[in-house]
């Protein structure tokens, strides 16, 4: 039976988790649960999975914590606990939001376990320090989004053999988000309520903005430049608004694959524990029987500019990412809270940008602090009202 370490457990990513064991529970075991102040939901969670450990990141809620599960359970607090028990289980699932996942994807890695990783901002921000403990012994990286997710199903049939040097693009397609077909003087009076209500995915409200403003599929274009190392001109997004197709591989005889099901995070989740076995749980089956119709589209790049944004920081490479990422959390952090609106994010974005100072990706000090100077640079010009 497989162990299993879900950090970030009481999140979309995490819960969905706990329901692919719940299915298939005769192959899996959940041995470390962390939240970082859901402490009510993790409770409930300890008491139902009876982990052999839990952790909470806001330290003051130990004590309530420990008051609320077996006895046997251990208990663990701080952000260095989510770290630690990503360590002790075979895969540790990464569905911790945003860039405070970095820790626990270094952490996974370099004690060679296998990790499932729904955080893509770590990948992202710390791409030049994730690569080389890929290569620790044990260590294993199965992306959990779907579009990668898809990706890496459709080039695990040429791994072992020389056709992977045919490979000649990957396709990421995207739903689009709630405001497909809009142009940018259309957006300037959305509100937090309309760019959560996303048409085909229930996620968290960071992603979901970010999947109303394409920079989703953006720092989706980076993932997937750091986990095929397929050259950024060699990725092409696509909007595919019934998000069947979840992403494509095209071969240079014109070959392309797809991999199909419907929108239902269970199916990347559970192959990412499953690997390179499957679960017999259907999650995502399409119903062949009924009439489907999928369409594509280019994005509008025109006004979705953080999808360009994305690319941009992409190409300049070392901790350019980072700056950017850290810039996009603040920026939706301030739409959600209300303090700038929509149209704004990729203004910001686009501003924190300008000010990127060229440092290299040579240590996770200089990763944070590229992570840390983007967000500054938006919350100045929210602070000072600019734009």
């Amino acid at each position: 039976m497989k162990t299993i370490s879900v950090l970030g457990s009481t999140g979309s990513i995490g819960t969905q988790t706990l329901e692919v064991v719940r299915s298939e529970s005769e192959r899996f075991r959940i041995s470390a649960l962390a939240a970082w102040s859901s402490v009510e939901v993790l409770i409930a969670q300890a008491n139902e999975f009876r982990p052999d450990a839990v952790a909470i990141g806001q330290a003051e809620l130990a004590s309530e914590l420990k008051s609320g599960i077996p006895s046997n359970v251990e208990v663990l607090a701080g952000e260095g606990a989510f770290e630690e028990l990503a360590t002790r289980a075979e895969v540790a699932v990464n569905g911790v939001v945003g860039f405070a996942g970095l820790g626990v994807t270094l952490a996974a890695l370099a004690s060679g376990r296998r990790l499932a990783l729904a955080n893509k901002e770590s990948l992202i921000a710390a791409g030049p320090l994730v690569q080389p403990l890929r290569s620790t012994p044990g260590a294993e990286l199965i992306p959990v989004d779907s579009e990668h997710s898809a990706l890496h199903q459709c080039l695990r049939a040429i791994e072992q053999n020389s056709e992977s040097k045919h490979l000649r693009q990957l396709v990421l397609t995207a739903s689009g988000g709630p405001f497909r077909g809009r142009r940018l003087e259309d957006l300037e009076q959305v509100t937090v309520d309309d760019a959560l209500a996303h048409p085909t995915w229930s996620m968290g409200p960071k992603i979901t903005v970010d999947s109303s403003t394409l920079m989703n599929k953006g720092l989706e274009v980076i993932e997937a430049h750091e986990l095929f190392g397929v050259a950024y001109e060699d990725i092409e997004v696509v909007v595919h608004p019934e998000s069947i197709v979840h992403s494509m591989a095209v071969f240079t005889d014109g070959t392309t694959m797809a991999q199909l099901s419907e929108p239902d995070m269970k199916l990347p989740i559970a192959y990412a524990l499953s690997y390179p076995d499957r679960t017999s749980t259907p999650f995502g089956a399409i119903d062949w029987s009924a009439t489907k119709t999928l369409h594509f589209e280019p994005p509008d790049m025109g006004t979705f500019k953080c999808l360009g944004l994305a690319y941009a920081a992409g190409q300049i490479g070392e901790t350019a990412p980072a700056w950017m990422n850290g810039a996009n959390e603040a920026a939706v952090d301030a739409f959600l809270a209300g303090n700038i609106d929509w149209s704004s994010i990729s203004v910001l974005i686009e501003r924190a940008l300008e000010e990127y100072d060229g440092n290299a990706a040579d240590s996770i000090e200089s990763v944070i602090r590229a992570d840390r100077r983007g967000r500054e640079c938006v919350t100045g010009y929210v602070a000072k009202r600019v734009p």
